[in-house]
C-alpha cells in the first residue's frame, strides 16, 4: 500500500506521529477513524496525488504513532491535543495552511482543528459523523445500540481494556463489521495492518482514552466554545447512505449551526466510505477541494 509515498515519523511537542506523504500540489491531510490507521486511505490517497500533495497520518494512540498515558482528565487524548499534533506535522512538512478530510475519530480531530486553528484550514471534509456533543445530546435506544462502543470504551480503566484484550482480533472484526460492512470489503493488506496494530495493548488503551476524552474534556472544550463554535472554512459532509447517520439524522441540518458554508451528500455505502466506495469518495473530495 502507498507505493511511491515517503514515510516519516514526525516529532511534535507531545507525541511522535507516523505519516506517509505523496504527490504534488496543494496539501491535503487525511485522518483515519476507529479502530483503523492511515491505511484506511490506501485506495483514496493515490488517486488524490494526481492533483494534491497528500499526507495521511496515524492519530496519536493509533497505528505506529506514539501512545502517551492519558492523564486523570484524559487530556492527552483530547481532540485539541490530537489536532495540535497534526498542525505541527503539517508545519514540519512545510505547510502553513492546508485542507483536511477526516473520517470518524479523525473527523472529530479535524473539527476541533478547524476551530482552534481556523487560519490554517482552507477546506474541511468530514466523513460519516455529526458533532460529538450532538451525539451525546441525541442519544436514544437506536443510537446506543448501533454505537454501543461509545459507552463501553468510556468506562474507567481498565475494564474495556481487559475485556477487549482477551480477544482483540475478535473484537476488531466485530467492530469493523458492526455497521453492516462485510469483513471482506476491507483489502487484505489494510485488514492485516489493523490487526497488527490492534494486537498492541497500548493501542487498545489509547483508543479507550480517545473515547473517554470525548465524553469528558472534549465536551468541556465544546461547551466553552459554544458561543464561537462556527467553522469558518467551507465544509463538505459525506456519509453512508445505508448507514446509521442516514437513518437517524438530517446530517447537513445538524451541522448548519456549526458552520457558515455547509454542503454534502450521502454515498451508497455504510460507515467506511473510503474503503467501500473509494472512487466515489475521491470524486466528491476532488469536486470540493478543487473549487
Amino acid at each position: 500500500m502507498f507505493e511511491g509515498f515517503e514515510r516519516e515519523r514526525v516529532r511534535t511537542s507531545e507525541a511522535e506521529i507516523n505519516v506517509v506523504r505523496g504527490g504534488d500540489g496543494p496539501p491535503v491531510l487525511l485522518l483515519h477513524g476507529y479502530p483503523q490507521t492511515h491505511a484506511m486511505w490506501h485506495a483514496v490517497a493515490p488517486l488524490l496525488t494526481e492533483r494534491f500533495t497528500v499526507v495521511a497520518a496515524d492519530l496519536r494512540g493509533y497505528g505506529d504513532s506514539s501512545k502517551p498515558r492519558g492523564g486523570e482528565d484524559h487530556v492527552a487524548y483530547s481532540k485539541r491535543a490530537m489536532a495540535g499534533d497534526m498542525v505541527e506535522v503539517m508545519e514540519h512538512l512545510g505547510f502553513e495552511s492546508f485542507s483536511v478530510a477526516g473520517h470518524d475519530r479523525g473527523g472529530r480531530v479535524a473539527h476541533r482543528m478547524a476551530l482552534d486553528h481556523s487560519e490554517r484550514i482552507e477546506r474541511l471534509a468530514l466523513l460519516d459523523i455529526i458533532p460529538t456533543r450532538e451525539v451525546f445530546a441525541r442519544t436514544d435506544k437506536e443510537l446506543a445500540t448501533a454505537y454501543y462502543h461509545w459507552y463501553f470504551l468510556i468506562q474507567p480503566y481498565d475494564l474495556p481494556e481487559a475485556l477487549i484484550g482477551g480477544n482483540p482480533i475478535y473484537y476488531l472484526h466485530k467492530k469493523l463489521g458492526g455497521w453492516g460492512t462485510a469483513l471482506d470489503t476491507f483489502a487484505p493488506e489494510a485488514l492485516a495492518e489493523y490487526e497488527r496494530c490492534f494486537r498492541n495493548p497500548a493501542t487498545i488503551y489509547a483508543s479507550c482514552e480517545d473515547y473517554r476524552a470525548a465524553a469528558s474534556i472534549d465536551l468541556e472544550h465544546d461547551e466553552a466554545d459554544a458561543e464561537s463554535n462556527e467553522i469558518e472554512c467551507p465544509l463538505l459532509l459525506l456519509w453512508g447512505g445505508t448507514g446509521v447517520m442516514e437513518r437517524l439524522y438530517d446530517v447537513p441540518e445538524v451541522w448548519r449551526p456549526y458552520a457558515r458554508d455547509v454542503r454534502g451528500k450521502p454515498i451508497d455505502a455504510g460507515h467506511f466510505l473510503a474503503e467501500e466506495r473509494p472512487e466515489e469518495t475521491v470524486r466528491e473530495l476532488l469536486n470540493f477541494l478543487e473549487k
